[in-house]
């Protein structure tokens, strides 16, 4: 018997991820299993948002890092709320994409039916970025990842946004309060947050993130640019064993139960059976 899946979300000032959410969770779950905070009344709201659950909250302004607890308090909570109807709750960052192996078979909802021992799951992160030399700009018409060849397999985007109990998040969806982790064999997040240059560069022109503290964050992230143009991908089959391996005993020092950076080249090339399902 299929589970009952529900994904919740909350966007401010995003208009590039914000219908590919909808659209592929929407496919995927139903579009009235989706869940949607639209943080601010000044936002537009999305051109599906009558087929949804959407939310539009008064925005709050915080600096980077209580903005990020903020957040996952509230949709911890919410999400409480949502395991009384819902066997199985994703919570996800408007930029990412929970896909199940294609070589698995099977659908991610009829995967997600199946019975887990775990109260939470991640999936193995995959940091997408665009090749600034081979790459051109995403056209938002077309998937992802039909566009996209590179990525680098990520600790930071080995989240545990899949509960299967009620819990409680860390900042970020990058941890669950008091409990360790379960890194699933065959999920895998897409994080689409370096897809475009243009995006990330545009970051930086906003006046409001900056002043939030976000200039530093968008500053680590940009050097990943660099790194693709100068280092040479690695097989992407083997490093997905060893990444889930390295991160299942290897540990933030002042994180327990977050997976610690990989001690090894992380660029992949992403492999074509992905081609198309974002």
């Amino acid at each position: 018997m299929k589970k009952k899946i529900a994904a919740v979300s909350m966007c401010r000032n995003d208009s590039f991820f914000l219908e590919r959410w909808i659209s592929y969770y929407g496919k995927i779950l139903g579009y009235k299993n989706l869940y949607l905070f639209i943080d601010g009344i000044d936002q537009k709201l999305p051109l599906r948002a009558d087929k949804i659950n959407c939310f539009q909250i008064s925005h709050i302004k915080l600096n980077r890092l209580k903005a990020d607890r903020y957040r996952a308090k509230r949709i911890s909570d919410f999400a409480k709320e949502l395991h009384k109807r819902y066997d199985v709750v994703l919570a996800t960052d408007i930029d990412e994409f929970l896909v199940l192996d294609p070589n698995t078979g099977l659908k991610l909802k009829e995967y997600l039916s199946k019975n887990f021992i775990s109260s939470s799951l991640s999936a193995l992160g995959i940091d997408v970025a665009q090749h600034p030399t081979f790459e051109k700009s995403i056209d938002k018409k077309k998937p992802f990842l039909s566009q996209r060849k590179y990525a680098f397999v990520s600790d930071r985007y080995t989240k545990p946004i899949i509960s299967l109990k009620p819990l409680n998040w860390g900042s970020g969806f990058h941890r669950v309060k008091g409990k360790d982790f379960t890194i699933d064999p065959n999920l895998f997040l897409f994080h689409f947050g370096l897809a475009d240059i243009q995006i990330l560069q545009n970051k930086f022109k906003n006046n409001e993130l900056i002043s939030l503290g976000w200039n530093n964050h968008f500053k680590r992230r940009y050097k990943l640019y660099e790194k693709i143009k100068n280092q040479i991908p690695v097989e992407a089959e083997q490093l997905f064993q060893k990444a889930r391996e390295y991160f299942k005993k290897n540990r933030k020092l002042i994180a327990w139960n977050k997976p610690s950076s990989l001690k090894m080249p992380s660029l992949i090339k992403i492999p074509k059976r992905f081609k198309g399902l974002v």
